[in-house]
């Protein structure tokens, strides 16, 4: 039995930075369409777009982790929402939110296709905003 819909969203973004071998080839789409609008702007982001992303961001940090706060499925869309936090290479002992994040996914053939995601720089946050 494979992931359930949610499994394979929260499942992407928790790995993301793991460096484990095909990593995004296992939960993206090879036709994957990402709209992310960030504080940088609008990007449209295709996978080889997400994977240079994925690379860069793997290079200046010590370490990047998700911490998901939210996953809701309705109607075969995922929303998931969460928090990189990272560990930069010159300060290794201490781990700061880098953004807070939004997104919304389509699946297709069990793997994310048509996603839509909003960032904002990362600050401290509520410990339990769903509470």
């Amino acid at each position: 039995m494979g992931l359930k819909s949610k499994e394979i969203v929260e499942k992407f973004y928790t790995s993301l930075f793991n460096d484990e071998k095909g990593t995004l080839d296992n939960f993206l789409h090879p036709n994957v369409d990402l709209t992310w609008y960030g504080t940088t702007g609008l990007k449209k982001l295709d996978f080889d777009e997400i994977l240079a992303i994925r690379n860069d961001m793997a290079k200046n940090y010590e370490s990047l982790k998700a911490e998901i706060e939210k996953t809701v499925e309705e109607d075969h869309q995922i929303a998931i929402q969460f928090t990189y936090h990272v560990k930069t290479i010159e300060n290794p002992d201490e781990e700061m939110p880098l953004a807070h994040f939004m997104a919304i996914w389509e699946l297709k053939d069990e793997k994310l296709f048509k996603g839509v995601q909003i960032s904002q720089l990362g600050e401290e946050i509520d410990e339990s905003p769903w509470s």
